[in-house]
């Protein structure tokens, strides 16, 4: 798995963050009327507000927003979402596109392990360098080639879950 060319800086981090807690607040205040703000964090632990928001469609401005914050290159999101290349560069230049539901549920899924695996490692330079190195406790694969389907995607947020709680194979 090829990683973006940089690792993000403890405020860019923040600040990208920051960006999508605003507009997926905006975006999600629509879908469960809510009359709060809800940061990232807040709309991975509810899930039926996941489930409304995936079967809704996730806007091409909130995935770019996403995009900036993961380790994943474009032909690594082209390839996560089955899709070519050449079809994320159309979707980015239409303004009102919204991603199929199965699709903006792989994208969550993407955004929940970067989210989860920067609060683990305290950084995304920590968390990047985890994602592209062999686990033992992952059969030797390196996490981050783990992340094609919803079941690696589990077993990836299971070790990380074992690393926050000082549980190591």
């Amino acid at each position: 798995m090829e990683t973006n060319v940089f690792v993000m800086g403890y405020d860019e981090q923040n600040i990208a963050i920051n960006e999508v807690n605003e507009t997926l607040s905006v975006y999600v205040k629509n879908i469960g009327n809510l009359s709060r703000k809800i940061s990232f964090a807040d709309f991975f632990r509810d899930k039926m507000l996941i489930v409304q928001a995936i079967r809704r469609g996730l806007p091409y401005k909130i995935f770019h927003q996403i995009k900036a914050f993961t380790p994943f290159t474009d032909g690594d999101w082209a390839s996560y979402l089955d899709l070519s290349t050449k079809t994320l560069q159309r979707y980015r230049d239409d303004k009102d596109f919204h991603f199929k539901s199965i699709h903006t549920e792989k994208i969550f899924e993407l955004a929940e392990v970067t989210n989860f695996g920067i609060e683990v490692f305290g950084s995304s330079e920590k968390f990047y360098r985890w994602l592209n190195s062999p686990s033992f406790a992952l059969n030797g694969y390196k996490p981050g080639e783990l992340l094609k389907d919803s079941y690696g995607k589990e077993m990836v947020m299971a070790e990380l879950n074992r690393i926050e709680h000082g549980i190591f194979a």
